[in-house]
């Protein structure tokens, strides 16, 4: 018998609103993965506490060209850019210019990486090197296996001792599979005998006793099983291909519905997981996650998938990986021996599910909250399929009766009417048990999102905007939230939501930034934004500005900027220089404090921070420069009001906003001047603070003889300080 158990949220929707173009490859450790994104960047991820560990992205004008793996051997990354360079670094790099550089001779298709046989190269031509020999030079000639043919899936596996790499190609509608061994310099072609009025869609592949077993997903939502025996090691090359015969697996239909599938992933030797969309007669097509056996040809299991997929599906270590809507979704499973019982699902022991070990951050315990009503669909599926059996219904209704747990409650209600639901969730949030307070506040709040996504037209602001301001919620407790509210565009939830959530995601923290940004200060007037951070030092007033003559601020004003640099500064630009009044109204500005005050790893926003647009990048660094000046017109470096933004914010932010855009900032001609003026500042704020450090000897030494002097006599002292 095979179980679909709790989900969760691996990683939220990309800054974008879409979902992550990725490809994922096992990691280091059992609990960690690699995720790589469409572009420039790659996450390592801790599956259990559903957090990054580390990211890395090539630099602009690159593009990753290959999903990113890992040498298990030396716990290296190994990754391919531009098609042809590639890139060997450790956890500890930081920036991949630094890290091992080797330009090679072919385009590589892709890498894979085995836990004893090393990484494994995939040239597009169909030549295949071990990343030790092709180190060696990385500039030998690679052959060209194929001719005129594309490569289509690829998969390496381990027999033995030896590395045996599988790869399929596509010609003029003919499909061939290659089997190669690198290390024996071993390779051997076949031919995929041909379907009528169908073609294969999806390959994966085992082995097992030296038998390799390809199976294939056909167009006409059939499985079909290809075995080929590994040949006998020999130099000499066969002259004719070898056509392989394929044999019917598995007929992908529920009830006269029609599974159309689009990944398939092998679990088991008898059982293989199918993901696809049910399409049944007059009715919308849904998208299932089902497990088949396939040595009793049944359906096991199955889970709808609402919000849609990418059509991509990853297994490792009895976790499913997919796309669901716009985030990356992991969903545990069980497979149990196959036996006829638990094909049909009469086996005793498989009626009491094991108690997972694995901690769901985003749920109570074993509950999948709302999302959990799509198994009870799921059910119906099952049973279709099945032989028709007595129901064990009775066994279940002689049990006591036990009080409904928040999920049940949930489930109960999500049909139920927008005023209900919320009258419901209002009287579950005050009868919630002390320990289980928190974890019922965030089932709430993903109740309430679960039903905006459904209902694009339901969205209860203030409803929201109560339990967030009077409740500790962090962001794992409901990580749906924040994307929900940038949909919306609910600036002041999302503002309350940067000041008081802990664990913001850094691309949820950049899709704030940008949101803030590329909102009309004409939109963000009519809304209500707390301004308690900026109403202090704003000049809220935009029509009514006085200019000042001369502003001392930490010992800098123009004259000084002009002995430094040698030049004058026309009166007019000094009247009306960008530091005299904020570049962005005051709902701006309340709105950015909050994304000041968010916390963050560097390694991790940065490359979010690379595609933030020109025009809003050179915005936010006047607004930065601005409070930059603002501080330092205080003695104390600190601006006035509530959570306003510290210096070590500003002067962090607008170190982090230059690395990232400084070679666009220098070609822009609109932000020279911004450039030149915060340069001549900082020079200045430099020079002032070195004056104050060579007066530091004189006034410690006038503090000492201070102590020194008795309190009755009286003397005049002179002292010449050279």
């Amino acid at each position: 018998m095979a179980a679909l158990c709790e989900s969760f949220t691996l990683r939220g929707p990309g800054p974008g609103g879409d979902g992550p173009g990725l490809c994922l490859e096992p990691g280091p450790g059992r609990d960690l993965v690699l995720l790589t994104e469409r572009g420039r960047a790659a996450t390592l991820f801790k599956i259990s506490d559903q957090k990054p560990l580390g990211c890395w992205s090539v630099k602009h004008g690159q593009i990753l060209t290959c999903p990113v793996v890992c040498n298990f051997e030396t716990h290296e990354y190994i990754a391919v850019h531009d098609d042809k360079v590639l890139r060997i670094w450790k956890n500890e790099d930081i920036n991949l210019d630094k890290a091992f550089k080797a330009t090679l001779s072919a385009d590589v298709y892709r890498i894979h990486s085995l836990p004893h046989g090393g990484p494994v190269v995939l040239f597009r031509g169909g030549g295949v090197r071990t990343l030790d020999v092709l180190l060696e030079a990385p500039q030998q000639e690679i052959e060209n296996v194929i001719s005129g043919e594309v490569i289509r899936w690829s998969g390496a596996f381990m027999e033995g001792q030896q590395p045996v790499l599988i790869f399929t190609t596509e010609k003029d509608d003919d499909f061939f599979v290659y089997v190669q061994k690198p290390k024996l310099s071993s390779l051997h072609k076949y031919k995929l005998e041909q379907q009528e009025s169908a073609k294969p869609l999806f390959f994966t592949a085992h082995i097992t006793n030296q038998i390799v077993t390809l199976l294939c997903l056909y167009s006409n939502d059939s499985v079909y099983q290809v075995l080929i025996p590994l040949q006998q090691d020999t130099e000499e090359e066969e002259e004719e291909e070898e056509i392989l015969s394929k044999s019917l697996l598995l007929n992908l239909s529920i009830s006269g519905a029609v599974l159309k599938g689009t990944s398939l992933v092998v679990l088991d030797k008898d059982h293989v997981a199918v993901l696809g969309s049910l399409a049944a007669p007059k009715k919308e097509p849904r998208e299932f996650l089902t497990i088949w056996n396939t040595k009793f040809q049944t359906l096991q299991t199955s889970k709808e998938l609402p919000l849609g997929t990418s059509g991509q599906l990853w297994c490792y270590e009895e976790k499913f990986f997919l796309i669901h809507g716009k985030v990356l979704t992991v969903i545990m499973y069980k497979c149990e021996t196959s036996s006829l019982a638990a094909a049909v699902g009469k086996l005793k022991y498989s009626q009491t599910p094991d108690v997972s070990l694995f901690m769901n951050w985003n749920t109570l315990e074993d509950e999948e909250l709302v999302a959990s009503f799509q198994s009870q669909e799921s059910v119906a599926l099952k049973a279709d399929s099945r032989l028709n059996l007595r129901s064990r219904r009775s066994t279940v209704a002689e049990e006591q009766p036990e009080p409904l747990s928040v999920g049940q409650i949930l489930i109960n209600y999500k049909d139920a009417s927008n005023y209900m639901l919320e009258t419901r969730l209002r009287k579950l949030m005050t009868k919630a048990p002390t320990p289980d307070l928190q974890a019922t506040i965030g089932c709430v709040v993903t109740a309430l999102t679960d039903r905006c996504k459904r209902n694009p037209k339901y969205y209860p602001q203030n409803f929201l905007h109560e339990i967030v301001e009077t409740r500790n919620l962090s962001y794992s407790l409901c990580p749906d939230l924040m994307a929900v509210a940038l949909e919306k565009k609910d600036m002041h939830l999302l503002q309350v939501c940067l000041e008081r959530f802990p664990d913001i995601p850094e691309e949820i923290t950049y899709a704030c930034l940008k949101a803030f940004l590329s909102t009309s200060e004409s939109h963000l007037e009519n809304m209500d934004v707390n301004l308690d951070s900026v109403i202090c030092y704003i000049d809220v007033e935009f029509d009514n500005k006085e200019v000042k003559t001369e502003i001392v601020e930490n010992g800098f004003r123009a004259e000084m900027d002009q002995d430094i640099c040698g030049t004058k500064i026309p009166k007019e630009s000094q009247s009306r220089s960008d530091d005299d009044s904020c570049p962005i109204g005051p709902q701006k500005a309340a709105l950015l404090n909050a994304v000041l005050h968010s916390a963050y790893t560097e390694t991790f926003l940065l490359p979010h921070l690379k595609n933030l647009p020109a025009e809003e990048a050179v915005l936010f660094l006047r607004y930065l420069y601005y409070l930059y000046v603002k501080c330092s017109e205080k003695v104390n470096t600190t601006l006035p009001g509530i959570r306003s933004p510290t210096i070590n914010q500003i002067m962090d932010w607008m170190c982090l906003l230059l690395d990232a855009h400084f070679a666009v900032m220098v070609m822009l001609p609109e932000a020279k001047e911004l450039l030149s003026n915060l340069h001549k500042f900082v020079r200045a704020q430099v020079r002032f603070y070195s004056e104050l450090n060579k007066i530091e000897g004189s006034l410690r030494e006038l503090q000492r003889l201070n102590h020194l002097r008795e309190s009755h006599t009286y003397s005049i002292e002179v002292l010449e300080i050279i």
